[in-house]
Parts: C-alpha cells; sequence; structure tokens
C-alpha cells in the first residue's frame, strides 16, 4: 500500500516528529493522522472465522462492535503495547491505535472515540493520547504520559447526540485527562459501540500497520437503555489487506476483546 511521503519522512524522523506534536499540541492543532469510520476489506462482510459467527474484514479496523441502539457510554482498559515493525515494512516506521467509541460501523456519518497511537521508529517507541469527534480531526490530549506496560482506560460518553466527552486515564500514574465535546455538527446513531484496533490514515492514505503483539481489552462494556451490557454478540472484525488477513481478534466471556497481530 502506497504511503504518502510527508507522513514517511516525518515518522522516519522522530526529533521533528515530536517537535511537530508539541507545536500542536500547544496551538490545539488536529494531529494529521485521523481515524476513519470501518472500510470492508474488498466487499467482504459476515464471514466464519473459528468460533466467531459474525466477523467481517476490514481494510483498517479490527475488533469488536456491537450493533444495536442507544449506546452513550463505551469503555475499556488495555495494558499498552510494545510495538515493531509489521511484516511488509521492511522494518520501517509503523504504527497502530487502540481506541473504544460510538459508531462509525453502521453508522458513519460520525464516531466518538478516545484512543493511543503507538508507533515504531528506528528501534524506538513513541506513544500519544488523543481525541476525536469525526469527521472533524482527531486531536492530542496535553498532559499525560503513556508507556509501555502501563494500564490505560479509556471511556467516551455521549451527553446527547451532538455532545459528550472522552476521557483517558492512566491507571499507573493515576493521570486523568479529558476533553468535553458540544454542538456538533455530525450527529451520532448511538447505534455502534465498539473496541478497536486500527491502521489509521496519514494524508488519506493507511500507514504501515505496527506489530502490535497483543491488545486485549478488558472492562470492556457499553451502557445502553440506562443499563451496562458487555460484549457478547458483538460482531468480530479482522484487518485485511489485500489477500493477508493481519489480525486475529474475539470475545472472552462478557467482557474482554482481544487481538492478536498475526501479519
Amino acid at each position: 500500500m502506497q504511503l504518502v511521503g510527508l507522513f514517511f519522512y516525518t515518522i522516519l524522523q522522530k526529533g521533528k516528529r515530536r517537535a511537530r506534536l508539541a507545536a500542536k499540541r500547544a496551538a490545539a492543532a488536529p494531529r494529521t493522522l485521523g481515524s476513519h469510520p470501518l472500510v470492508p476489506a474488498d466487499g467482504l462482510n459476515a464471514s466464519s472465522n473459528g468460533n466467531n459467527s459474525h466477523v467481517q474484514y476490514s481494510s483498517n479496523w479490527a475488533g469488536a462492535v456491537l450493533i444495536g441502539s442507544g449506546y452513550t457510554t463505551v469503555t475499556g482498559t488495555i495494558v499498552v503495547p510494545t510495538p515493531k515493525a509489521g511484516s511488509g515494512t521492511g522494518g520501517r516506521a509503523s504504527s497502530a491505535s487502540a481506541w473504544v467509541g460510538i459508531d462509525g460501523d453502521t453508522c458513519s456519518t460520525s464516531i466518538l472515540q478516545t484512543g493511543i497511537d503507538f508507533t515504531y521508529t528506528d528501534g524506538q517507541v513513541s506513544y500519544d493520547a488523543w481525541y476525536e469527534w469525526f469527521p472533524d480531526y482527531a486531536y492530542n490530549f496535553d498532559g499525560i504520559s503513556i508507556k509501555a506496560g502501563d494500564t490505560v482506560t479509556m471511556t467516551v460518553t455521549a451527553s446527547s447526540k451532538t455532545g459528550g466527552t472522552a476521557v483517558i486515564k492512566n491507571q499507573s500514574t493515576g493521570k486523568t485527562v479529558t476533553h468535553t465535546f458540544s454542538a456538533q455538527s455530525a450527529a451520532l446513531c448511538e447505534t455502534n459501540a465498539e473496541w478497536i484496533v486500527e491502521d489509521f490514515e496519514s494524508g488519506g492514505s493507511l500507514v504501515p500497520f505496527a506489530n502490535f503483539g497483543t491488545v486485549t481489552f478488558t472492562g470492556a462494556s457499553a451502557r445502553s437503555g440506562g443499563g451496562t451490557v458487555g460484549v457478547n454478540g458483538a460482531t468480530i472484525i479482522d484487518i485485511q489487506q489485500g489477500s493477508k488477513v493481519l489480525t486475529d481478534c474475539g470475545t472472552s466471556g462478557s467482557s474482554l476483546v482481544y487481538c492478536r497481530y498475526i501479519g
């Protein structure tokens, strides 16, 4: 897959990348690395994969999606992975993102989401925490540090279809950051609750997908209709790019979603 030259130049030059991100944070500017709605891979849907009876293949999403109505809160906790260069990248810079969100699958007009990017560059790893109300840009949180092995809880809450909050708490450091949205131009449908590992975009192209090992969302739950629901019955999504499946995702019990990199 073709990579926009600007991203490649930026991500390979770590010092300049950090300076650029610091400048963005200071100016409250959007990050150029963007999450997007689920993109089916080669039109494939509703396939069978082992014990998972509801599987979709996507070029950019891996994880689990509940499809229903009235989802107003989604939460999950991960242990931050140590990314490596993905297969087929020649050891070059690679990235991925883990997030929780509302909408973006069957409702593709908007997504309320928050998560963590993890990037491998020349033997070094870096992390950014962010929030987004798609189709607006994603923005980096300021004032929180993330490192491999940290336990991080991500939560989004819709107070209405055009407002809500994104919260990331680093359980290992005790630091919490929050962003409040209001009067968004794109309304939520509240029909999807998600726990996702994504191959995100830069400049309109997917970035080289990192080998993230395994990302496990524990305590995965959503609020719907005034009650709390787990991940039972969720649609499982795996990333397929070309003829190659890069992830193996599934659920275990009512509150755990896992994704393994198999590329």
